[in-house]
C-alpha cells in the first residue's frame, strides 16, 4: 500500500480553503486540475456545495449536510445512493470546506488492517480530525466494521461511508447507530441533462474545446440511458463526443448516438406515457397466455432502460394477483428469477427475468386470490368492527375463561375430521364468502377441497349443536 501519509488530504479550515496545496497531497485543488486524460466525471468533480447537481434535500438552502459543514460540526455519515449519484465528491466537499484532513479508501482494494493502521495514528496529526472516507463499505463483513467503532466513539475518526447497498441489511446496527444515513437520490432527467451541458460548456475542463454540438434530443437520449448516473452520463457523453471530433463532425445527432454506442436507442421515458403503454402490453400478454408477445415486451422494456428491479416487482406482483393458486409455484418461479438476477447482474441476468415471464405466460390464470384480497379488505372497512367469536379468543388468565373466552373451543388436528366446526368469522359475517377459487389449473383442487371442507363443517356443527 501507499506510504500512508500521502494519503491525508488537506481539507484545510475555512480561512486556508484558498492556499496552495502540493500536488502530492491529493487535495480537491490537484483534481480539479487534473490531467486532461483523466475521465471526464473526474475532471469535472464539484469542489463546493454550490457546484453539485441534484441532492436539494442534503445540500440545498437549510439542508442537513450544508449547515453542518458551514458550522463545522459533520457527524459520521452513511452517504447510500445508486452509483453515480455524488457520495464521493459529497465526502471530499465536506474535507474540504471544514478542518478535516481527507483518507480516501476503497473496501475493494483496502483492507481493514490498512485502514486501522490509519486510525491509530489519527491522534497524531495536529489535533485536527480525520475524515475516513470508506468507499464501499458494505464490502467489509460486520465483525470487520466493529474496528471503526472505538475510533468513532472518542471522535479521532469522523468516518463517511459510502454504499449502494441497503445499510439497515449491510452495515453493524452499532457502527450504524453512532452514524447519521443520508440517501442520494438519482439525478431527474432536467438534473442529467444540465450536467452535461455544464461538461460541453466548459473549455477548461469539460468538452468545450472540442467544438461539438450536441443537439437537444441526442442529450435527452444520453440522460435517458444513463438511468440517474452521472457519471454514466459524461462517460456517455465524453465517448460520442471525442469520437465526433477525432472523424471531424461538428455535430451530434441521435443517429450518431445510436452509431456511437451501437445500440438502437428506444423511445421511452420512464415516467410518462409510454411507460405505462409497455407495462400494460406486458401484463396483457401475460394474461392472454401469450409467450411471444410478453418476452417480445419484455425486451422492449430493459432494452430502453428499464429498471429492471421494476420490471421484476411487476412480475412477482403478477405471480399472485393473477395466477395465484392456480399454480402456486408462479411466485415460487417469480422471485427465484429476482433473486437470480440481482446475485448475478446485468446482461447475463436478462435470462432469469425471462424465464419467468415464460413461466407465467403459460401458466393457468386466477384472479381468485386478488379477489378475496379485495373483498376481505372492503368488508373491514365498510363493515363494523365485531367483536371475535368467543371460542376462538385468547384465554390465559382464569377470569378470562370464567367469562368465556375459549368456551367450546377444541382442537382441530385433534377431532376425527379434522375440524371442530367452530365458527371463525364474527356473526355478521358468518356466511360471508371471500375465496371462490376458480376451475384452472391446481386452484380445481382446492375448489374440491373447499367443497369437502363446507360438508365436514356441516356435519361438525350439526354435532356441536346436537350435543347442546
Amino acid at each position: 500500500m501507499t506510504d500512508q501519509s500521502s494519503l491525508f488530504d488537506s481539507g484545510g479550515s475555512k480561512s486556508r480553503q484558498r492556499d496552495h496545496r502540493s500536488p502530492s497531497s491529493g487535495s480537491d485543488d490537484t483534481l480539479a486540475t487534473a490531467s486532461t486524460r483523466a475521465p471526464l466525471a473526474e475532471r469535472l468533480r464539484p469542489t463546493s456545495l454550490d457546484d453539485v447537481i441534484g441532492q436539494d434535500q442534503l445540500v440545498g438552502e437549510g439542508a442537513f449536510l450544508r449547515r453542518a459543514i458551514e458550522e463545522d460540526r459533520v457527524p459520521s455519515l452513511i452517504l447510500w445512493g445508486p452509483p453515480g449519484t455524488g457520495k464521493t465528491t459529497l465526502a471530499r466537499i465536506v474535507a474540504r470546506q471544514t478542518s478535516m484532513l481527507f483518507v480516501p479508501f476503497s473496501a475493494v482494494t483496502s483492507g481493514i488492517k490498512e485502514i486501522k493502521d490509519v486510525m491509530g495514528r489519527a491522534d497524531r496529526r495536529g489535533g485536527r480530525p480525520l475524515l475516513l472516507f470508506v468507499d464501499e463499505i458494505h464490502r467489509f463483513n460486520k465483525a470487520q466494521q466493529d474496528a471503526f467503532l472505538p475510533f468513532v466513539e472518542r471522535g479521532d475518526v469522523v468516518l463517511v461511508g459510502a454504499t449502494t447497498e441497503n445499510p439497515s441489511f449491510e452495515l453493524n446496527g452499532a457502527l450504524l447507530s453512532r452514524c447519521r444515513v443520508l440517501v442520494l437520490q438519482p439525478l431527474d432527467q432536467p438534473q442529467t441533462l444540465a450536467l452535461m451541458r455544464r461538461a460541453l460548456a466548459d473549455r477548461e475542463r469539460g468538452l468545450g474545446g472540442l467544438d461539438v454540438e450536441v443537439d437537444d434530443e441526442a442529450l435527452a437520449v444520453l440522460a435517458q440511458l444513463a438511468s440517474g448516473d452521472g457519471r454514466r452520463a459524461l462517460a456517455q457523453l465524453e465517448l460520442i463526443v471525442e469520437d465526433a471530433a477525432a472523424a471531424g463532425r461538428d455535430r451530434i445527432d441521435r443517429a450518431a448516438v445510436e452509431t456511437v454506442l451501437q445500440r438502437k436507442v428506444l423511445l421511452y421515458d420512464k415516467s410518462g406515457e409510454e411507460h405505462f403503454n409497455l407495462i400494460s402490453a406486458l401484463h396483457k400478454s401475460l394474461r392472454e397466455s401469450d409467450p411471444d408477445a410478453s418476452v417480445y415486451w419484455l425486451m422492449r422494456m430493459l432494452e430502453a432502460g428499464e429498471e429492471p428491479k421494476y420490471v421484476a416487482r411487476r412480475l412477482l406482483r403478477f405471480a399472485s394477483e393473477d395466477v395465484g393458486l392456480a399454480d402456486p409455484r408462479a411466485m415460487e418461479q417469480t422471485l427465484a428469477a429476482w433473486q437470480s438476477f440481482e446475485r448475478v447482474g446485468l446482461p447475463e441476468g436478462l435470462i432469469f427475468l425471462t424465464q419467468a415471464t415464460l413461466y407465467l405466460a403459460l401458466a393457468p390464470k386466477s384472479v381468485a386470490t386478488y379477489e378475496a384480497e379485495k373483498a376481505a379488505r372492503h368488508a373491514v372497512a365498510e363493515r363494523p368492527a365485531e367483536p371475535v367469536p368467543l371460542a376462538i379468543r385468547n384465554a390465559p388468565t382464569q377470569l378470562m375463561k370464567d367469562v368465556g373466552y375459549a368456551k367450546g373451543y377444541e382442537y382441530a388436528p385433534e377431532t376425527e375430521t379434522g375440524l371442530a366446526g367452530l365458527q371463525c368469522l364474527p356473526d355478521g359475517l358468518r356466511n360471508e364468502r371471500f375465496y371462490h377459487p376458480r376451475e384452472t389449473g391446481f386452484e380445481r383442487r382446492l375448489a374440491e377441497r373447499l367443497t369437502e371442507l363446507d360438508e365436514l363443517r356441516r356435519k361438525a356443527r350439526a354435532r356441536l349443536a346436537s350435543d347442546d
